[in-house]
């Protein structure tokens, strides 16, 4: 029989608000919330922020009307995404196997590792706790167990533990005892419905019908979470970079307009952000779109599909543009815009275009190539491409 495995989730406390209060000392132990990029609400809370009862989602006029001693900020998610890279790489540090789930939480492999650090799996969780803290002066809440479903689980209660709790095997039929279904990782509200129609209502439930039982009424996943839920390891820790199909970058406006300079320029800002992101996969795109969306909440989109991929922004931008001219209206008010690269090729299998000017090529390579140095020594958004 293997050996269990030893997975970590870390996951950052409130994450945005953390990145914050790091750069703003001033701000720690105070109320303070983090506003969605169009300062429409509350996107992220300290603790103090939670405690004086403003909740998720909170209209940002409605926080600042009901709760007046807090501190409300606009989000700056070019800023988050620098510091979830950071604290990523500090993970790295530790484990070769790191899969980063979103931009505040990765589930670490850790099995066999407390031999080459020297210490038990709960003191290491604890020393990368207190490298992360002290490196870049961000919390982390850390759930120890034999599987993701049980990390992620256990990540859950250390928010209210003291920053660690591991679920052993011997804890862990009180835990699934404790859990509803609707509380496990990987359960959705669908699936948590269908549960609870047949009785199943928590995760000690769950995990005592048979294979076949949850095969027939549930689903398959159903049943590689009853084993999870067991500490078998049967989503394994993919730290291979998932590639994505597409980039979508957009965001609201902060009031609604009809300037077309003003659209124009928050289009090349998206784009200039998706090439960035394309160029960090090695790839390029052969198809753009364009979308703009009303103050009435309707959307227009615009796409194009290119003879010859590109990662340029330039190049992009100037079709960008003309798919713009295509949907815009003076007579609109528009809420927010934003751009969709995808068909994607990359860099180790595109294929040579015979009209290509070579020369042309080299340079808008290297072109693009200095803006991402400048970027990554000044911080993003030191250059912006104009129209």
């Amino acid at each position: 029989m293997a050996k269990p495995k030893i997975i970590a989730l870390v996951d950052c406390d409130s994450f945005f608000v953390s990145v914050e209060q790091a750069l703003k000392p001033e701000l720690k132990n105070k109320p303070v919330c983090v506003l969605s990029n169009n300062d429409g609400c509350v996107i992220a809370r300290s603790r103090e922020a939670k405690a004086l009862g403003i909740t998720m989602g909170m209209p940002y006029f409605m926080a600042k009307r009901e709760f007046k001693d807090c501190t409300y900020l606009s989000g700056n998610h070019d800023l988050y995404e620098e510091y979830s890279k950071k604290i990523m790489n500090v993970l790295r540090d530790f484990s070769p196997d790191v899969e980063v789930y979103s931009i505040d939480e990765a589930f670490v492999e850790l099995t066999g590792l407390r031999r080459l650090y020297k210490m038990n799996y709960a003191k290491l969780a604890l020393r990368i706790r207190s490298k992360i803290k002290e490196d870049l002066d961000i919390p982390v809440s850390i759930g120890l167990a034999p599987s993701k479903t049980l990390a992620k689980l256990a990540s859950d209660k250390a928010k209210n533990t003291g920053g660690l709790y591991i679920i052993g095997s011997g804890k862990i039929v009180k835990e699934l005892k404790n859990t509803k279904v609707d509380e496990i990782w990987g359960i959705g509200r669908n699936i948590a419905a269908l549960l609870r129609k047949h009785g199943v209502l928590n995760a000690y439930e769950l995990v005592s019908q048979s294979d076949e039982w949850l095969k027939s009424k549930i689903s398959i996943t159903a049943v590689e979470l009853k084993h999870e839920l067991m500490g078998e390891s049967v989503f394994p820790v993919e730290s291979k970079e998932k590639i994505p199909k597409s980039i979508q970058h957009t965001s609201s406006f902060k009031k609604f307009t009809s300037d077309k300079n003003f659209i124009i320029n928050s289009l090349n800002y998206h784009i200039h952000r998706a090439c960035s992101k394309l160029r960090e996969l090695n790839a390029s795109c052969l198809s753009v779109s364009i979308i703009l969306r009303t103050k009435d909440f309707k959307t227009y989109k615009e796409k194009r599909i290119l003879s010859a991929p590109v990662n340029f922004e330039l190049e992009i931008s100037s079709i960008a543009k003309e798919l713009f001219e295509k949907i815009y209206s003076p007579e609109i008010l528009y809420r927010s815009s934003g751009v969709v690269l995808d068909k994607f090729s990359f860099d180790n299998e595109e294929q040579l275009y015979l009209f290509d000017d070579n020369v042309v090529s080299e340079k808008k390579n290297n072109l693009a190539k200095t803006l991402d140095k400048i970027e990554k020594k000044y911080g993003k958004n030191t250059i912006k491409t104009g129209y």
